[in-house]
């Protein structure tokens, strides 16, 4: 058994801002499941929700700041959660990195190297708990100083740095760095110093033993100009050291057999019952009901990663074919009101919700019969495999996660019975367009329409199968 301190800035269902908190709540889970000790540390923010109790365990002191550690578990689980709580710092409204206007922390920098340095004293056993950790599993640029700080230490635990998204990377000016008083031997171009800034995430890419990240493709992506954000060369560099390990989901939350977000539920055997959850999604929406037309569904933040301009290029075309496309998400402003726009002038083909609704989310996922998701970059991407899970199809851009986890629909796919879906190469509107009335070919093909969506069914995307890979990892630290 491996002793793992796991350093998150966010875990589902304590706080959730995005696919991060998805796999600090599963993963984590599924370790203790298959017999590792593994405990979780993160801020103490606000707007943490938890049922179960939180007590205080210690208090330590990390340059002239007073911080106490609370201890609670991750709600439904054995699983040990170490809050970092400092109210000066984490104390407000807001999310991890936002405040209540939306407006990013001004002392984000500031916040997160006190987290970093409170991960580092509880790893070396200096914060009273007797515990320390064999592996220090950390996550994204909020805990990139982790292995930074952890280089310095005499005796210290191993090291792995998980990217969940590397357009994220946490950098800031040099007057910054000095500000925070960080040891003068991590400042150097092989260190975290980038372009004359600090870089949070270059801590975590040059001090650890192992870099991870959520596919295995894009773990091949990053390393190019086109996905490495400038630091291609440097991931690069440290190759024999990256691997991608695809993200599980949680299968009991994501389960049509027992899904209570949803109007029917059903499995491989019982999918003619997906149709109920169609209709039901057409009412909640104010579509025309109708179980024949094919439904389009999209859920996502609305920027230009996720390839929502293509959408919006395609939709004039897709208007003319006979289906209703469904949307939930927000983001960028100018995207919201053209689709508002679009669903404005074409009420009974286009619904659009703004904002997010984890009820119809599900009910999306179970009742749209296509899930269009054509990101431009994607490390892993949950919702195509929640798709599959549903027996909805998805189509996709071929690009790190989608394209480890769709199998695009081929005479030899549906031969062999691995297809799950449409896959395009070019992030263009005529390759998406192209993509989709592939699919709706097939739609009027209902017996090898079947053969998809049960495919996609009998895949198995546990975290058991990703734990095991992790566990592996670490065992070769």
């Amino acid at each position: 058994m491996k002793k793992i301190l796991f350093v998150t800035s966010e875990a589902h269902p304590l706080i959730k801002t995005g696919g991060l908190a998805d796999v600090s709540g599963s993963l984590v889970k599924a370790l203790a499941e298959l017999g590792e000790d593994v405990r979780i540390i993160m801020p103490n923010y606000q707007a943490i929700k938890t049922t179960e109790e939180v007590r205080y365990i210690s208090t330590i002191y990390v340059y002239n700041c007073a911080v106490n550690i609370l201890e609670t578990r991750l709600p439904g689980t054995e699983v040990i959660v170490w809050l970092v709580d400092c109210p000066e710092f984490f104390n407000f409204p807001g999310n991890p990195y936002v405040d209540v206007h939306g407006k990013p922390w001004a002392n984000s920098a500031e916040r997160f190297t006190l987290f970093c340095r409170v991960a580092v004293e509880v790893a070396m056993n200096r914060s009273y708990l007797d515990w320390k950790p064999d592996v220090v599993h950390c996550n994204d640029w909020q805990s990139g100083l982790v292995p930074a700080l952890l280089s310095l230490e005499y005796s210290r635990p191993a090291t792995v740095f998980t990217i969940h998204n590397m357009a994220y990377q946490g950098v800031f000016p040099r007057s910054t760095y000095q500000s925070l008083n960080l040891p003068g031997q991590l400042w150097n171009p092989n260190g975290i110093e980038y372009h004359d800034m600090l870089s949070f995430l270059k801590g975590g890419l040059i001090y650890s033993d192992r870099i991870t990240t959520v596919s295995p493709t894009y773990a091949k992506e990053i390393q190019t100009e086109d996905f490495g954000f400038g630091l291609e060369g440097l991931l690069s560099h440290r190759k024999h050291f990256l691997s991608g390990i695809i993200n599980g989901i949680d299968m009991d939350q994501w389960n049509p057999e027992t899904d209570t977000n949803i109007t029917a539920t059903f499995n491989r055997v019982t999918l003619h019952k997906k149709a109920l959850n169609k209709i039901a999604l057409q009412e909640r929406l104010l579509l025309p009901v109708d179980k024949k037309i094919p439904v389009l569904g999209l859920i996502s933040r609305l920027v230009e990663q996720k390839g929502i301009d293509l959408i919006l290029d395609c939709l004039p075309e897709m208007l003319e074919q006979p289906l209703q496309f469904v949307l939930l998400g927000s983001g960028n402003k100018g995207y919201e009101q053209q689709l508002h726009n679009f669903a404005e002038s074409h009420p009974d083909k286009i619904s659009i919700t703004i904002g997010y609704d984890e009820t119809l989310a599900h009910l999306i996922e179970a009742g749209a019969d296509i899930f269009l998701m054509p990101s431009r970059f994607e490390p892993c991407g949950l919702n195509q495999i929640y798709s599959q899970r549903y027996g909805t199809i998805p189509v996709v851009r071929k690009t790190g996660g989608l394209a480890d986890t769709v199998v695009d629909t081929l005479a030899d796919t549906l031969n062999d019975n691995t297809a799950t879906g449409f896959v395009f190469s070019e992030a263009s509107q005529g390759a998406l367009m192209e993509a989709i009335k592939r699919a709706l070919i097939l739609y009027d093909h209902p017996k090898t329409w079947k053969r998809l969506q049960t495919n996609g069914m009998r895949k198995d995307f546990s975290w058991a199968k990703s734990a095991k890979q992790y566990m592996n990892l670490y065992g070769h630290l």
